[in-house]
């Protein structure tokens, strides 16, 4: 048996960031991983999908400027988009990527762990002192009647492995994959059609948000279903057949994209007494399992299904694993996790939409700007869109949404703000440069601050100090 510090179960966004950080550290470090590192969001997620979207976005730019008579010849008769994106993922993935991990011992294969201390791998038993597991999730195919017997379906593991773009896809989930997914085919040629059964696209960002999607989607030939609910799959005369309860969708092939679920069924977890659910690991603050020497980071736990949410956890949980007390910086504070769908516009949220804000009976002002009163948004061409952010009187910050060029990169001042207890009058008093995109931000704030100079006794008291 050979005996480590820690070992990592899974190298994805988490298991990369505890296995990096802990050799930095010195301790020695073996991480377990049956496939290859980087996990989904390196390998078949995140990073190859905005490839394709970059792909797709510049053929449909491309589209444009013939419009113009502009030779688009070298861009239209691109070679196959996933073969560009299966080089991509190939160059990220190199020696480049392994020499962070050069002091980490890699074994391939699938752990299983034999008690709360130990694990086996290929025959081979390993132990350490303190066990991550980071397995992350796959995807979840829904029980719809036909939908396991049609061959070839494709998810976020297989679809950028396809030789050819179809000719049309059905695509079952509106959530961000569907999303972005949806937009990046259709622009490469595919007609496409999106069936899920919420009431609106990326149901848990905001309805307002979502419709300016939707409409920019079907301007592009995207049809959208929405409230659609599947009552079976089938294949007929080589077609895939999607029947919805009020009509019916065909296409060449069919992309499931409804959801996560956890990969735990091979960690044979109960020989080491771990709790877990159908969502995942059960863990608490500092991400430790009820076993103290275990944690469970990233997807797996179900407490975040996103891969900087999964790579902070990673963080924390070492630094809690190291030494509970000594972290002068790891305070028992509420992290803020902002999320971002890459599509065009692009859709960011972060804290409460309007619609829960007002669940919760909080008494709120909802501060909205439009992308299109704004010179730098228009003059750049892209003026749909808008910064709603949820506030008070007080001006505390309850959540923003923002929908519109380069929604994921403003949404972390607000985030920033929330997470550090800042409120408008920080965001209004804070310079930004001009006319940078966020400056309109500053501009939100400032519309706050302009309505408290419209009440009545804001008014009196300006009178009283003329």
């Amino acid at each position: 048996m050979k005996q480590f510090d820690i070992i990592v179960i899974g190298m994805g966004p988490a298991g990369m960031a505890i296995s990096a950080m802990g050799a930095a550290m010195g301790l020695s470090v073996l991480a377990v991983e049956k496939d290859k590192v980087g996990g989904e969001c390196l390998n078949c997620g995140c990073i190859p999908s905005k490839a394709l979207l970059k792909a797709a976005e510049a053929l449909h730019g491309a589209k444009g400027l013939g419009a113009y008579g502009i030779d688009t010849t070298l861009a239209l008769n691109a070679s196959d988009p996933m073969r560009i994106v299966r080089e991509k993922i190939h160059g990220i993935n190199d020696k480049k990527l392994m020499k962070v991990f050069e002091k980490v011992t890699l074994v391939k294969g699938t752990a299983e762990f034999t008690d709360a201390q130990h694990i086996g791998v290929g025959g081979e038993t390993y132990g350490a002192k303190k066990i991550f597991i980071a397995t992350g999730t796959e995807p979840f195919i829904p029980p719809i009647p036909g939908l396991r017997e049609i061959p070839d379906i494709l998810t976020n593991t297989n679809m950028f492995e396809i030789e050819r773009m179809p000719e049309s896809l059905t695509i079952i989930g509106g959530g961000a994959i569907g999303s972005e997914m949806a937009q990046a085919f259709a622009r490469l040629g595919t007609k496409v059609a999106v069936a899920h059964m919420d009431p609106h696209l990326v149901p848990v960002g905001d309805e307002d948000a979502a419709r300016v999607l939707e409409d920019l989607f079907r301007k592009e030939g995207i049809d959208v279903y929405n409230g659609a609910k599947i009552t079976g799959v089938s294949l007929r005369d080589g077609r895939i057949v999607t029947n919805l309860e009020n009509g019916v969708l065909e296409s060449e092939r069919i992309l499931v994209a409804t959801g996560r679920k956890p990969v735990l069924e091979s960690l044979a977890l109960d020989r080491a007494g771990i709790a877990y659910t159908k969502k995942g690991v059960t863990v608490d603050s500092h991400m430790r399992t009820n076993v103290p020497n275990v944690y469970a980071v990233g997807d797996c736990n179900g407490c975040s299904l996103l891969s900087h949410a999964a790579m902070h956890q990673g963080m924390l949980a070492l630094m809690h694993a190291l030494s509970p007390f000594s972290f002068p910086f790891l305070r028992r504070e509420r992290y803020v996790v902002p999320w971002s769908v890459f599509t065009q516009p692009e859709i960011a949220q972060v804290g409460m939409t309007e619609k829960e804000a007002r669940a919760k009976g909080i008494k709120v002002q909802v501060m909205r700007k439009d992308f299109r009163s704004y010179g730098r948004t228009v003059a750049d061409g892209h003026p749909e869109g808008f910064i709603k952010v949820v506030t008070d009187g007080r001006g505390r910050i309850h959540g923003a949404t923002i929908v519109g060029e380069a929604a994921s990169e403003l949404i972390h001042e607000w985030t920033f703000a929330m997470q550090y207890g800042k409120g408008m009058r920080h965001i209004l008093m804070m310079q930004h440069s001009f006319p940078s995109v966020s400056m309109i931000n500053k501009m939100v704030a400032e519309d706050w601050m302009m309505r408290k100079m419209e009440s009545s006794w804001m008014r009196r008291l300006m009178r009283m100090f003329l």
